[in-house]
C-alpha cells in the first residue's frame, strides 16, 4: 500500500500507531528515505522476515529519490528500476507516508519507541564547498542544484540560472554528474523535448546562448573519473565540436601502469584520443563545442565587471605525482600536485 498524504504533529503521531498494529505483525521496520537505498533495504528485509511490516517516510510528497530527481532525463533505462520499486511497494506488507520530515514532523525518539528497527537511507542534501574565493557569486552553482533544476525537484524550483548572459560556462569535475551537466547544455532542445525534463528548464535551454562548456579536471584523461559509456554518448552529440588537447594525451610509464592495472581507465583514454584526432580532420564552425581542460585545479572564481556576477575563474597547472615501488603505483593511483602557475578562464 502507497500513501501520499500531509502529515504533522499529533495526526502523524496517530498515523504511525495505526500502522504500527504489533498484533498483526511481529516486526515492524521504519525507513527513513525512499530512494533506492530504502527501497533495497525494503526489499531485502521484507523477502527475509515473511512477518515485517515496513514503514517509509519521505520528505517529498513523491518517492525514488535520486531515480526521480537525479538521473538525467535522458537516461530512461536507467529509471526503469521504479518498475522493480513499484512492485515492492504493491505489498499489503508496506507503507509509504510522504510529506514527512525527520527532527521536524517526527523524532528519531518517537520513532524508536513505535518501531523495532529504524533504517535511516536517506542521502546528503548539502553541498561540497571548494573552499575558494567567489563560490559565492551570482551564476555559481553546484551540481546538485542544477540536477534538481532540469529534474524538476521541488528544492530546485527557485534556482536562478541565467543562461542568456553569456556563452560560455565552466564546469569543475570530469565524472559522469559533469558529463551529464554538459550534455544538458550542449544537446539540441529538439532531443531534449523527447524526455520528461522539467518544461521549466526546457525553456530556458531554448533561449540559452552557451556554445561552449569546458570541463576542467586536475588530473589527466588517464584519470578522468567518468565512465566510457558516459564519455561516448556525449561525444557522440551531433554537431558538437570536441576539442582535447594532443599535449594533454602524452602519458608517462605511471599513466601506463594505471591503464595497465584499471582497463577502465583504457577505454576512457582511447576515446579521447579518438576525439583529439576528429578534432583535428572534422571541426566546423557556427556548432557549440566542448573542451575537456586537464591538469587544472580551480583557485579562485573571478567576478565581472559588476562585482556581482562571475566572470571567469584561475586555474592552477597541476602535475601528477604517485609513489612508485619496484615499477608500480602504490595504490595504483597518482595525485595532482599544484605547480605555482595559473591561468584564467573566462565564462559566464
Amino acid at each position: 500500500m502507497m500513501m501520499r498524504c500531509k502529515s504533522s504533529g499529533n495526526h502523524l503521531w496517530v498515523q504511525l500507531r495505526f500502522f504500527c498494529n504489533k498484533s498483526s505483525y511481529p516486526l515492524h521496520i521504519c525507513i527513513v528515505g525512499s530512494g533506492p537505498a530504502g527501497f533495497y533495504t525494503a526489499d531485502k528485509l521484507m523477502k527475509r522476515f515473511g512477518q515485517a511490516k515496513v514503514n517509509m517516510l519521505e520528505r517529498l510528497p513523491t518517492p525514488f529519490g535520486l531515480v526521480r530527481s537525479g538521473v538525467a532525463p535522458d537516461h530512461p533505462e536507467t529509471k526503469v528500476v521504479v518498475n522493480q520499486f513499484s512492485r515492492v511497494a504493491a505489498s499489503d506488507r508496506f507503507s509509504l507516508i510522504g510529506n514527512v520530515s525527520l527532527g521536524k514532523d517526527v523524532s528519531v525518539e518517537d520513532l524508536r519507541k513505535l518501531y523495532h528497527v529504524v533504517v535511516f537511507a536517506y542521502g546528503a542534501e548539502s553541498d561540497r564547498e571548494l573552499g575558494i574565493k567567489g563560490e559565492d557569486l551570482k551564476g555559481v552553482h553546484s551540481a546538485r542544484e542544477f540536477v534538481w533544476w532540469y529534474n524538476g525537484h521541488p528544492d530546485g524550483l527557485k534556482l536562478t540560472l541565467d543562461l542568456e548572459r553569456t556563452d560560455t560556462a565552466v564546469i569543475l569535475g570530469q565524472g559522469n554528474v559533469a558529463l551529464d551537466a554538459a550534455r544538458i547544455l550542449l544537446r539540441p532542445t529538439e532531443d531534449l523535448m523527447q524526455t520528461d525534463i522539467a518544461e521549466h528548464a526546457l525553456a530556458a535551454l531554448r533561449r540559452s546562448q552557451v556554445r561552449k562548456v569546458f570541463l576542467v579536471g586536475r588530473r589527466g584523461p588517464v584519470q578522468a573519473a567518468c565512465t566510457a559509456k558516459e564519455l561516448r554518448e556525449i561525444l557522440g552529440i551531433k554537431g558538437l565540436n570536441v576539442f582535447v588537447q594532443e599535449a594533454d594525451l602524452v602519458t608517462s610509464p605511471a599513466d601506463m601502469e594505471e591503464m595497465k592495472l584499471n582497463r577502465s581507465h583504457k577505454r576512457v583514454y582511447e576515446l579521447f584520443t579518438k576525439a583529439a584526432m576528429k578534432s583535428l580532420s572534422e571541426s566546423v564552425g557556427n556548432e557549440k563545442e566542448l573542451h575537456f581542460v586537464f591538469f587544472r585545479a580551480p583557485s579562485a572564481i573571478l567576478p565581472c565587471d559588476d562585482k556581482v556576477h562571475v566572470g571567469g575563474v584561475s586555474l592552477e597547472k597541476t602535475t601528477l605525482q604517485g609513489m612508485m615501488d619496484a615499477g608500480q603505483i602504490i595504490n595504483g593511483q597518482q595525485l595532482a600536485v599544484g605547480t605555482g602557475v595559473f591561468e584564467e578562464l573566462a565564462c559566464g
